[in-house]
């Protein structure tokens, strides 16, 4: 891959896309990981309005830290890169008291409601401020596995990253000389009270997702953990094809009018 081209290509497309949408720019929210460090930083790259936002809900110390200094780095290499930090750690703590005492002990169920309510900050600040909101998922998140929370994290403008696997999204970002300790960092969602990682929810790592997604060959070659991997990609991409696919409409026959 020819990453500086690549990178210019995306930040061209964005800066593009906005203008004929008659936006200012984006507003990002970022977790502390690699995908948000990357798609924050290609959008300040555009050159118009970037605002970044962190959204601490019980979020972990150490992904916080890193969050901010990665703003405070954009900062200080892009004039046009604003920042705002809104807690809503008490703002979900109350809709708790609010909710039946089954759907808030469902932790999938709240694990998502916490991704949906950082989409509802970020479209409110967005539509605020003229911006338009950047989803962070990369490939094997929108397309192979569907890793994602419908109408949280999927809830985005534009999906500027949405073709690179997680290998590709670090080699763009060690080329854009985001920081080591983001670029290392072990994914995750950080929607649990508990350390789950990326790897540890789904089973397997993103390169073993982006070498399932691809295998074209003949199963009876492979290793038991290849066969466990290519089963884990298939039974994920199976079961969540209901968020990559267009929401179904129930279309009425013409006779019936």
């Amino acid at each position: 891959m020819q990453n500086s081209k690549v990178i210019e290509h995306i930040t061209e497309w964005l800066k593009n896309y906005a203008i004929k949408s008659n936006q200012n720019g984006y507003i990002i929210g970022i977790s502390g990981g690699i995908d948000s460090a990357l798609t924050s930083t290609l959008c300040a790259k555009t050159g118009l309005d970037a605002l970044i936002v962190t959204l601490p809900l019980r979020q972990r110390k150490e992904e916080y830290d890193r969050a901010l200094a990665h703003i405070k780095n954009l900062k200080a290499d892009y004039q046009n890169v604003k920042s705002m930090d809104i807690e809503l750690t008490n703002v979900f703590n109350i809709l708790e008291t609010s909710l039946p005492k089954e759907t808030v002990s469902n932790k999938l169920a709240m694990a998502n409601t916490r991704s949906r309510l950082r989409m509802t900050t970020l479209y409110a600040l967005g539509q605020a401020n003229g911006l338009l909101v950047a989803g962070t998922g990369n490939k094997i998140e929108d397309f192979g596995v569907g890793f994602f929370t419908k109408y949280g994290d999927g809830g985005v403008d534009v999906s500027p990253i949405a073709d690179l696997t997680k290998t590709q999204v670090r080699l763009l970002a060690k080329e854009l000389g985001i920081h080591p300790d983001i670029i290392d960092a072990a994914p995750t969602d950080g929607l649990w009270d508990e350390d789950r990682t990326d790897e540890i929810q789904m089973g397997a790592s993103y390169s073993e997702l982006e070498w399932a997604m691809d295998f074209q060959g003949n199963e009876k070659t492979l290793s038991t953990r290849e066969k466990e991997v290519i089963e884990i990609y298939r039974r994920l991409h199976k079961v969540n094809q209901h968020k990559m696919i267009p929401i179904p409409v129930c279309t009425i026959p013409k006779e019936l009018y």
